[in-house]
């Protein structure tokens, strides 16, 4: 039988790492655990994401092949958590998959550094 491993966090590469972990802490309301110029991370004493300087890392475009992975979140408004995190830094590409013509299933994102993530809606 092959271990079970239990996810501890998911490291982001950035330029800036404490300019990250605000902008996550701000986003999911999750402790600032550590923030120095070279490493930073942000929890909820169960699960963390980390963020570690690549001076030189540059984002993928959206849409593109280039993507690795994205995150998501679940919030009670997307629209209104959108905006909000906007307002903190993130920026909204023109590629909305989640949008359609019957309203919004979720939205993408990518936050001051690039990376991809969704504004999803919370489950009924």
């Amino acid at each position: 039988m092959t271990t079970k491993a239990k996810l501890l966090a998911v490291t982001l590469d950035c330029a800036e790492p404490k300019k990250l972990a605000e902008f996550y802490h701000e986003i999911t309301g999750w402790e600032i655990q550590y923030a120095e110029d070279e490493y930073a991370a942000v929890g909820n004493g169960t699960t963390s994401i980390y963020f570690g300087r690549i001076p030189d890392r540059k984002p993928v475009t959206w849409p593109s092949p280039d993507k690795q992975f994205h995150l998501d979140f679940r919030v009670p408004d997307v629209e209104k958590a959108a905006e909000e995190y906007v307002a903190l830094g993130a920026t909204k590409p023109e590629f909305q998959p989640g949008v359609t013509e019957d309203g919004v299933g979720w939205i993408v994102l990518q936050d001051p550094a690039g990376h991809l993530f969704c504004v999803c809606p919370e489950r009924s």
